[in-house]
């Protein structure tokens, strides 16, 4: 098998560019570094996302991928709804099944006035009235 049959592809070879090395080479001078300024000084470097004293874009837009764990009730004023305050038994079942709450909801506060005369006929952890915890 012969070997001298190999060229090598259009632009795969180029010599490197020598900068300031005279006026002859063409980068002589500035090293093609264009005028004076920050950025044609030796050691320059500039922060991630500096944008010449802007304010930069990860400052601009908002904080995001953050929730709390703190999980807090959804309010239900018993002075609108009065057939929670009709209950027996105030559980979160029975909440449910009188008023429209979504599956996701895990506690509920009953807030209003007689919401704290209610707290002896709550039976359920998950349910509080105003002035509870």
């Amino acid at each position: 098998m012969a070997l001298n049959n190999l060229v090598k592809p259009d632009n795969s070879t180029f010599k490197k560019k020598r900068v300031g090395r005279g006026q002859g080479s063409g980068m002589g001078k500035t090293a093609s570094r264009g005028a004076n300024g920050q950025k044609s000084r030796t050691g320059y470097s500039r922060k991630r996302g500096f944008e010449g004293g802007q304010q930069p874009l990860q400052r601009r837009l908002p904080k995001v991928g953050f929730t709390t764990k703190i999980v807090k009730p959804y309010v239900i004023n018993i002075n609108k709804i009065t057939k929670i305050a009709e209950l027996d038994e105030i559980t979160l079942e029975n909440i449910k099944k009188i008023h429209k709450i979504k599956n996701s909801v895990t506690k509920v506060k009953l807030i209003g006035t007689g919401a704290k005369e209610l707290a002896s006929k709550i039976k359920d952890e998950r349910v509080v009235t105003s002035g509870q915890k």
